[in-house]
């Protein structure tokens, strides 16, 4: 499914049983970032809806003892025929910078051509620098910060990729 990998990890589409799995990993991997509010806002970010009807436009990433490494929750979406969205992306720490965000995105990316899309879309916060960097890198372009995006008080970067134009799309899925 997803080639790139690194040796030792294999690739899958989502399943309703990855929901705890992958909760559980969330604030070992995101440093306990702003304590207990910020793990229950993670955990909000995922619910096991996504795990139950965006399973086949969504990506976990194993390590050969079945431990997880790395998810990707995205969909295909449903108001804008031509586009495509990455809600939610995390990587184990220790396998950053080995091409594993990479091979999810462009696994990603070759779903969301082979149903037609032209543009993928995501989010993140000013705050996370390695994200905008991450996702310069891959290709999208980024917004300024947009103020109250998600609500007051939430500033969000938003970022787009023209999958026509942009020779990092071209993958194997």
């Amino acid at each position: 499914m997803i080639s790139d990998l690194p040796v030792g990890l294999s690739a899958r589409h989502l399943a309703h049983e990855d929901h705890p799995r992958v909760l559980g990993v969330l604030d070992t991997w995101w440093g306990g970032l702003k304590g207990a509010a910020g793990a229950t806002e993670r955990a909000l970010l995922l619910p096991r809806l996504y795990f139950q009807h965006f399973a086949t436009s969504s990506f976990v990433v194993e390590h050969d003892d079945g431990g997880i490494a790395a998810f990707l929750v995205g969909f295909l979406s449903q108001s804008e025929p031509d586009t495509a969205y990455v809600h939610f992306v995390g990587v184990d720490p220790s396998l950053h910078g080995q091409g594993v965000g990479r091979a999810l995105y462009q696994a990603f990316f070759g779903l969301s051509q082979s149903h037609g899309r032209r543009y993928v879309h995501c989010i993140t916060s000013p705050e996370n620098a390695a994200s905008q960097a991450f996702h310069t890198r891959l290709g999208f372009t980024a917004s300024a910060v947009k103020p109250d995006y998600d609500g007051p008080g939430i500033d969000r970067v938003t970022f787009t990729i023209d999958l026509t134009a942009n020779p990092v799309t071209t993958c194997r899925q």
